[in-house]
């Protein structure tokens, strides 16, 4: 993993998805878009021929694990989740090290 700091032009995201993300793990995408401006951890994998970041943000309270792809310089977030214990203790590994 990285450690990336990025000005993303602009984000958009399927308001459907968005609105299943809330009820399946509680986290907007209005509020993932906004902790990916912080610096953050992440890692590419391209599935289906579509390159997928996961991206691991520090968040008001914790950390976030954001899925986005770009599309030309357009952030698309995917998903957005809490962290799993080992991305988090990656995070605070790489952060405080």
């Amino acid at each position: 993993m990285d450690i990336v700091t990025k000005d993303f032009i602009s984000f958009e995201w399927d308001e459907n998805k968005r609105q299943i993300n809330i009820q399946k793990h509680g986290i907007d995408f209005p509020r993932a878009a906004r902790a990916l401006s912080q610096p953050h951890l992440e890692s590419r994998s391209d599935q289906n021929g579509e390159s997928r970041i996961l991206a691991i943000c520090p968040d008001t309270d914790d950390l976030i694990a954001i899925i986005y792809t770009m599309r030309g310089e357009v952030c698309r977030i995917i998903s957005a989740r809490a962290t799993r214990k080992n991305e988090r203790r990656t995070y605070r590994q790489i952060f405080s090290g």
